[in-house]
């Protein structure tokens, strides 16, 4: 997902442009549904955070693997319940910044504005797309990590060389504990990013029936 987003990018700005313009076409004519495209992006987010839910939970279960069938469901059952409740309700409300901001501002918002009120209003739209933007590019660096730690882990050929390259930079007498902490963010996620390219690579090129 992280790479098809990448590829996406680089290789179809042209269709990215199309889809800004088709937007700003779409505000303006009354005739376009404009609920049927919020929820297409919808959709898009929540396979997405489908994507993420289910690496956590892997994640989660490493963690407990020797532990009893009990500990491990309660273990699970606090996870889900922080993720929904915690994170993906930041994420609800982060949705509806913008919302919140025009509702600050009022049905008739002023050319500038005019109290504190209106103020945070315009912080609000203002500070919306930049915010927006920088959460796009976290989860997708998160897709990379997550799933790069979970094949870290998950296969004993890549976990063993990790490791030694994890404390040949712990060696290091200069920052070496810092090297190796940001090392393995680094190294498990390259190996997210290779294994993302390899299987869209597979996935484009491989033929259909």
């Amino acid at each position: 997902e992280g790479c098809e987003k990448i590829a996406h990018k680089f290789l179809h700005s042209g269709d990215a442009h199309a889809h800004e313009k088709e937007l700003e076409l779409a505000l303006v004519d009354r005739d376009i549904d404009l609920v049927a495209i919020e929820r297409k992006k919808i959709n898009g987010a929540i396979r997405t955070d489908f994507i993420l839910s289910a690496e956590i939970v892997v994640i989660t279960l490493g963690t407990v693997a020797k532990a009893t069938f009990t500990t491990q469901l309660m273990v699970l059952c606090a996870i889900s319940l922080l993720m929904t409740v915690g994170v993906y309700g930041l994420v609800a409300g982060i949705v509806k910044l913008d919302d919140l901001g025009l509702r600050l501002l009022g049905p008739n918002p002023p050319s500038s504005p005019q109290t504190i009120r209106q103020r945070i209003g315009w912080g609000l739209v203002g500070v919306t797309p930049y915010l927006m933007r920088f959460l796009s590019i976290a989860g997708t660096t998160a897709m990379f990590l997550v799933g790069g730690g979970i094949l870290s882990h998950g296969i004993p050929a890549i976990h063993h060389t990790v490791d030694s390259m994890i404390q040949s930079l712990e060696e290091l007498e200069a920052f070496g504990h810092i090297l190796s902490s940001v090392g393995k963010l680094v190294i498990e996620g390259l190996i997210g990013m290779l294994a993302g390219f390899l299987t869209l690579l597979i996935v484009t090129f491989l033929p259909k029936s």
